[in-house]
């Protein structure tokens, strides 16, 4: 097994360059059933290398910024705001909105019927924090449709992970976390995520937000403890709260939907396929034991720490090295773009 960890590398180590802001060259909606329309968009070179984004969150939807992690004039970039979230229809929030069929299963189906609609045969799969865990779903389920992965602020979603998150960091943060914790009514015994998901699944609108606010604001808290860390702005939009907030409970009360099993189990069917895990030292939400015990596992991986929280110029900075080295050893991407 390869054991590589790459420190923080040297700042002239970090060649790759901040591309400019670009608008996508497409866009549309694409059907994907369950009565779900996903918002899509590509952006880049039409003919390059095609290159998929996964978003965070669960629910945190797209934001312009993804796409400066790519060079343009080489890559085709793709992605897409996830079920019930950013542009997509319906969100999560509308009435009869329907969370049974919004489950890891469904978003590898939305990729596979986007991959297909794009006419691509193979790509590149990037995600940041819960797009780290969609993208292993997605390559383990298809690994002959992924050519290399490059995560960052890695998440597995584990039961073990959302236990750490909501009960034992009240050690790291115990009066945050006392505030977090009396903010639902909690039953003897009950876990708290689970409290959490009655709450935000109330009928009452004024439970319903008052739960996205305490679960936002303790999110805020916990997911770096980088010092120039800073709370979230869109954090004080109201629905984007409530979309935010319902879907990353819906996805940690039922540990990414992955049953008995977790996606270490299925590390051994990425055999074959490279990957490049980037996460910061001092990311207290995730922490470095979980892209550790993946690397361990997966011998075609390549661990790369920065001096960063769950996020940082450092991480991005890594980021677009891990995409750039890739381009380069890809080649010329209208000979050999993956495109069908």
């Amino acid at each position: 097994m390869r054991d590589t960890v790459a420190e923080r590398p040297a700042a002239a180590d970090y060649t790759a360059r901040v591309f400019p802001p670009i608008e996508p060259f497409e866009s549309g909606y694409l059907a994907v059933g369950d009565g779900h329309q996903i918002y899509w968009e590509a952006s880049g070179r039409p003919d390059g290398i095609p290159a998929l984004y996964l978003h965070g969150g669960p629910g945190s939807g797209l934001t312009p910024g993804y796409r400066r992690l790519f060079d343009p004039d080489v890559f085709q970039i793709v992605s897409f705001d996830q079920r019930g979230c950013g542009r997509s229809h319906p969100l999560v929030t509308e009435e009869g909105a329907d969370l049974s069929t919004n489950t890891t299963a469904h978003l590898v189906a939305d990729i596979e019927a986007l991959r297909a609609h794009r006419g691509v045969d193979r790509w590149l799969v990037t995600g940041a924090s819960w797009g780290t865990t969609l993208a292993l779903a997605h390559a383990q389920a298809h690994p002959a449709r992924v050519t290399e992965l490059i995560l960052f602020a890695v998440t597995t979603t584990t039961a073990a992970e959302v236990q750490w998150i909501t009960e034992a960091m009240g050690n790291v943060f115990p009066r945050e976390w006392d505030q977090f914790a009396s903010a639902v009514e909690r039953r003897p015994g009950q876990r708290l995520i689970d409290a959490y998901y009655d709450a935000i699944t109330d009928p009452d609108p004024q439970v319903r937000e008052r739960t996205a606010a305490a679960w936002c604001a303790w999110e805020d808290v916990h997911v770096s403890l980088a010092p120039d860390h800073r709370p979230s702005p869109r954090f004080e939009d109201p629905q984007f709260r409530q979309v935010f907030a319902t879907l990353v409970i819906h996805y940690w009360k039922h540990a990414a939907f992955t049953g008995n099993r977790d996606l270490h189990d299925g590390v051994h069917r990425l055999e074959g396929i490279p990957g490049v895990l980037i996460h910061g030292r001092l990311d207290v939400s995730s922490p470095l034991r979980t892209a550790w015990r993946l690397h361990r596992a997966w011998p075609g991986s390549r661990l790369v720490v920065a001096d960063d929280g769950h996020g940082g110029e450092d991480m991005a900075a890594a980021v677009r090295a891990a995409i750039a080295e890739y381009a380069s050893r890809f080649g010329d991407p209208a000979g050999r773009s993956g495109l069908s």
